[in-house]
């Protein structure tokens, strides 16, 4: 780097073991898990998948809150992320909280590396309840535990059995067994409580503010890579048009998978999780406004909120840790054939969309989608956000997704669909697939096959059967063409049991959490 590269380049600054620490000179793909390990020394964050799947590598970033947050904890908005992913500059004006910061009621300093120090409630549970045998995954598991503790404890809530289920959904282990953990979970609140102090967290965080884009840079061979974080949506839409090549970066769910496990090249990246205005929820006179930057778990909490019956799908869409760092924007930008959100922000009739300076356009969003991962994107152009009709709540909504592993895995299928009925004619319908094409998209055949029917076994049957002509889908690791094909005409099937004029199957009968037995996470 020369020297004035160097000079236009900020260092990376986040609140890190009771401190505001500098860093400099990392290349701009530097993972946190990495930089914690070889350069922090801070080992007790374990890596194991490097790719988001095991949580082995959990920790908790801490952010200021918005005023009158629902969720704030003393004033910070502290989320479970995957380190393995998260690359380091992503945590200027942050605040990075692992295992390391864990202590018991002694308080003061940390101690030093041989010292004994009292344990957290959350790890004396873990302790008691026998949550821990080899151990490699146990302080991910500790950091999920410890994120649940902190936001219950400032409520005043005990979360449930499944509650604690859903928290550690992103977390894996391989020899103890969920129970005992589940049990420690449970038990942590029965210990004398250890709050986190975050008068001094929110004390840094405030000196850490700033106005202006976020620029640095390190060297990468004979080149310079930069990394910019601007701070508003009009910064964001200038440094896109001067710089189409660049890389946006969102949730780094997906990008940072490039660089762990393809080792692609980025070159210069703008990152978009500083823009506030992307990620603004908003309900208009006529339309459910969600930013591209929204966070997915904030976004279908939104969604949720006004259709229920689409919570499975929530609870089920990747872990916690991917859904508090990964954007709805992102999982629709990046155009996955087997996307959970498209199928149903299609069955809702959202609408995509599109900025290019000062342009700004919308389509809905199946017209977005060209081909495998091709897409509308001019250069220049970003995902601003997407726009869902009221109107689209109204509807019967029902969401499906089929995977091999219930919790935090990729769906083989996933299915929106949306029906209105006119009495016992369908007025509308909307089928949605992913999983079973190039792109996610609607099932016009069968949904012409439907339209202006009785809702009937005879009509479902047809539509059915127009399925086959709709979609070619494939074979591959995950699902055969033949399994894909018979499960979206069974998904059919149980949109028609549970919307049927007569006889309907009631929502509990068909879900997991339900049905299943009562002991079944005893």
């Amino acid at each position: 780097m020369n020297d004035t590269q160097a000079s236009s380049s900020q260092p990376i600054r986040f609140f890190h073991r009771g401190q505001v620490v500098e860093v400099q000179g990392v290349h701009p793909t530097r993972s946190v898990l990495d930089w914690l390990r070889e350069d922090a020394r801070c080992t007790g964050t374990k890596e194991g998948c490097n790719e988001g799947d095991c949580g082995a590598c959990t920790v908790v970033i801490g952010e200021l809150a918005e005023a009158g947050a629902a969720e704030a904890v003393g004033g910070l908005k502290l989320q479970t992320v995957n380190a393995c992913i998260q690359f380091l500059p992503t945590l200027h004006g942050k605040a990075l909280f692992t295992v390391e910061d864990l202590k018991g009621r002694c308080g003061g300093p940390a101690p030093g590396r041989h010292a004994a120090q009292p344990l957290h409630p959350v790890q004396q549970a873990m302790v008691d309840c026998h949550g821990s045998q080899c151990g490699f995954c146990t302080p991910g598991f500790v950091m999920s535990l410890w994120s649940a503790y902190e936001h219950h404890s400032e409520q005043g809530t005990r979360p449930s059995r499944q509650q604690l289920a859903d928290e550690l959904s992103g977390n894996l282990c391989r020899c103890t067994g969920y129970r005992p953990i589940l049990d420690a979970g449970q038990k942590m609140f029965d210990l004398p409580a250890v709050r986190l102090d975050t008068a001094p967290v929110v004390a840094a965080l405030q000196t850490l503010r700033r106005e202006g884009t976020f620029d640095y840079a390190a060297p990468l061979g004979q080149r310079t890579d930069r990394f910019h974080a601007p701070v508003t949506l009009d910064e964001l839409a200038a440094l896109r048009e001067a710089k189409p090549q660049a890389r946006i970066l969102a949730g780094s769910t997906d990008v940072g998978l490039w660089v762990n496990k393809m080792f692609r090249d980025l070159g210069d990246i703008i990152y978009v999780g500083d823009v506030a205005e992307m990620k603004r929820i908003e309900e208009g006179a006529d339309a459910l406004y969600i930013g591209a930057g929204a966070s997915l778990e904030d976004a279908w909490r939104a969604i949720v909120q006004r259709a229920p019956t689409l919570e499975d799908v929530w609870l089920r869409f990747a872990s916690l840790p991917i859904r508090n760092a990964g954007t709805l924007g992102g999982n629709v930008a990046n155009g996955s054939p087997i996307g959970d959100s498209p199928p149903i922000l299609m069955a809702l009739d959202a609408q995509i969309e599109l900025r290019k300076g000062a342009a700004v356009r919308r389509m809905p969003l199946p017209d977005f989608y060209l081909d495998y991962m091709k897409n509308q994107l001019q250069p220049g152009e970003f995902v601003q956000g997407l726009s869902i009709p009221r109107a689209a709540f109204a509807r019967q909504l029902r969401g499906y997704k089929i995977s091999k592993r219930f919790d935090c895995d990729i769906s083989a299928l996933c299915a929106g669909f949306a029906l209105e009925l006119d009495g016992e004619t369908v007025k509308s319908i909307r089928l949605a697939y992913g999983g079973m094409a190039a792109v996610v998209k609607r099932a016009a055949l069968a949904e012409a096959a439907l339209l202006g029917r009785p809702w009937t076994q005879a009509s479902v049957d047809a539509a059915k059967a127009a399925l086959a002509q709709d979609f070619k889908p494939l074979t591959d690791m995950r699902a055969s063409a033949d399994y894909r094909l018979l499960v979206a005409q069974n998904l059919l099937q149980r949109l028609w049991l549970e919307t049927r004029p007569q006889d309907a199957l009631p929502p509990q009968s068909t879900s997991v959490w339900s049905v299943m037995p009562h002991d079944a996470l005893a």
